[in-house]
């Protein structure tokens, strides 16, 4: 012990660090909007946007304007109150500028500026500000108009008046570029992910209008919402057949405002979306367990008191109750507690006994008051109790019989021979000609195959016990090792890379659109666990005398021509249709070769995206299907992307 070592670093008084001003979110923006990948990015937007939402609660706005512009900067304007520009008593120095340089500096924090509020710890517009290349403010207050500019959160003057304008007219315009030196990866604002979040911001904030305009290619897009969530659970079921009108109810209760709505579908799916001051939560939280604990216990009760279960039933479970159930859950508190700088879950406890009280009591006089409405939630429960107990036996019968296999792998698996499921990748291919190709290209040391034939089962309209009797789905679960259901444990995943290669046409995207579907509803943890992908197979082999190149889309197509200087009508195009059109040596180069492929990996956001578009494009409402397939033809190759 008494050894001395010269190469210990010094620890004393100067090696602590003090970061000044936003330096601590540049070298940690992961503390402060989760990462620098591109839900990160959205987030700087989300960050802006719900200061606005927050004047919008507080009853002094009611048009909000996000426009991307052609350089990927973004704008956004609302018509509140502008952030306040007078002198800040002890610091000297005017509050637009305390706001967007001075971490925990905001209006949330006394009880004067926001009743109720998403900003939490009033690092959000300085955080931004911190994030960005540049960025600019302007506050329209008391007939002027100001204005201050930063760079990489450095203010760059003080804040100056630039124009005169109506004393009547206020508003804030907050217009950022975010820095590459932080956001490095190849990443861009995706209109489709900035469009599901103002639509939800929408519902959850009546009367409120948000327009999103994208320049970049020309789209526009406004939200406006009289119904609130009412409209939002209509939205979610538009392609579904309800059994029952919506029930709402909207009361407050020891300052918690609650405002929830459900309807019964026959799907076979829950759909429960929270909400905490308009924000998502996405990982739930004390409002989502007050409304599933309410319902549970109000449609056993109802079930009970009107003898619509037989005595010696057991009452139903919580997933009995929620099977076929849309529900929206939106609170608002004064004073939320969230898991985390980006709010993905709300930890309040007295939140869940106001939820539990409002919809327990509101909802239970709904049953008593609509008798039909009441018989079809309980009707809908029995047939979920019974197919839940047929799933159980027949994964039972799934687990010993693979026991009794002794947990053989299906025979059209064609394994690697490395043991490491951290090296192992598994490529889960359609048809027997894609999977002849990819077992002769692949590498044998890290790379399994598993052909599905044909389309797996319809995982929207079936229940699991179908769905275990599907012998592709049986394969592809014995193939990953991680069981299903109850018995489901990631850390058996055989491969931790799971690659779904599929052709570029209809019914491959049919296929992709399948699988990622199955995967969200039962496999959900291997998608969070960043174990998904999407393999991006070439579209074309351009080949000019002895020069060869592989395009993957369209764009590409035509700038490999254009970089490759040839006349595009002397030029030899293949276009692959499928997998199997590709020669084993053409597979491993382009697809499938770690050095040169391309892989997406699947979000959460992605596969619930496709879970959407399968329940439209599968669910059994007609119209909206036919619809939507007409409408989006063209495209249907983009489906899940």
């Amino acid at each position: 012990m008494g050894q001395t070592n010269n190469n210990i670093s010094s620890y004393g008084a100067k090696d602590i660090q003090v970061l000044e001003g936003l330096e601590a979110v540049r070298r940690r923006p992961g503390m402060y909007v989760g990462g620098t990948d591109i839900k990160a990015l959205h987030h700087l937007v989300y960050e802006i946007v719900d200061n606005s939402i927050d004047e919008a609660l507080a009853g002094v706005c009611d048009r909000i304007i996000v426009t991307i512009h052609e350089d990927s900067s973004v704008t956004v304007e609302d018509n509140g109150r502008g952030i306040p520009v007078d002198l800040h008593p002890e610091k000297k120095v005017s509050a637009l500028e305390l706001v967007m340089t001075t971490l925990h500096a905001g209006g949330k924090f006394g009880s004067g500026g926001y009743k109720v509020s998403g900003g939490l710890h009033g690092v959000g517009s300085s955080a931004v500000n911190a994030l960005s290349e540049w960025c600019r403010v302007e506050v329209k207050r008391d007939g002027h108009i100001y204005m201050q500019e930063y760079r990489r959160g450095i203010a760059q003057a003080p804040v100056s008046v630039i124009g005169e304008c109506d004393p009547q007219l206020t508003g804030t315009t907050n217009s950022f570029k975010f820095d590459k030196q932080i956001f490095t990866e190849d990443i861009d604002f995706r209109f489709e992910t900035l469009v599901t979040r103002f639509r939800e911001m929408a519902f959850v904030t009546r009367k409120v209008k948000i327009q999103l305009n994208d320049e970049r290619a020309g789209k526009q897009i406004t939200f406006y919402f009289d119904g609130g969530i009412i409209s939002f659970v209509r939205y979610i079921n538009r392609s579904r057949e309800n059994l029952h009108p919506v029930f709402f109810v909207e009361k407050e209760i020891d300052g918690i405002s609650v405002e929830a709505a459900l309807q019964y579908t026959d799907s076979y799916t829950e759909s429960v979306y929270s909400f905490a001051n308009t924000i998502n939560t996405i990982d739930g939280g004390t409002h989502m367990t007050g409304l599933r604990s309410a319902i549970t216990r109000v449609v056993n009760d109802y079930a009970r008191r009107n003898t619509l279960i037989k005595e010696n039933d057991p009452n139903f479970s919580g997933d009995d109750t929620r099977e076929g159930l849309t529900a929206i859950i939106s609170v608002k508190v004064t004073d939320p507690q969230f898991e985390s700088q980006t709010k993905v879950k709300l930890m309040n406890p007295e939140v869940q006994t106001a939820v539990q009280q409002v919809v327990a009591e509101a909802y239970a006089t709904f049953l008593e008051e609509n008798p039909n409405a009441g018989k079809a939630i309980i009707q809908k429960c029995l047939t979920s109790a019974r197919a839940r107990d047929a799933a159980r036996k027949a994964r039972d019968l799934v687990i010993r019989k693979s026991a009794l296999e002794s947990m053989t792998l299906p025979g059209k698996l064609a394994d690697c021979s490395s043991r490491n499921p951290e090296q192992s990748e598994l490529y889960i291919v359609e048809g027997d000609s894609a999977g002849g190709s990819a077992k002769q290209g692949r590498d044998r040391q890290f790379q399994a195959i598993l052909p599905l034939r044909g389309k797996i089962l319809n995982t929207e309209r079936a229940r699991l016990d179908k769905i275990l009797s599907s012998d592709e789905i049986k394969a592809l679960i014995s193939a990953l090792g991680v069981g299903i259901g109850d018995n489901f444990d990631l850390s058996h995943l055989r491969y931790h890379r799971v690659i779904i290669m599929t052709d570029a046409d209809v019914d491959g995207s049919h296929i992709r659109t399948l699988l990622l579907t199955f995967f969200f509803r039962y496999m959900q943890q291997v998608i969070d666990g960043g174990h998904l992908y999407i393999a991006q197979p070439p579209l074309y082999l351009i080949s000019h005398k002895n020069q060869k190149r592989y395009a993957y889309t369209e764009t590409d197509r035509e700038e490999i021509i254009k970089e490759m200087g040839i006349d595009p009508g002397k030029v030899n195009l293949q276009r692959y249709k499928g997998l199997g059109e590709m020669n084993p040596e053409q597979l491993w180069e382009t697809t499938m070769n770690p050095e040169n492929r391309t892989l997406l990996k699947v979000s959460v956001e992605d596969a619930a995206q496709a879970d959407r578009t399968f329940d439209m494009l599968m669910g059994q409402a007609v119209p909206p299907r036919t619809r939507f397939i007409q409408t989006h033809a063209h495209a249907v190759q983009n489906l899940d992307v």
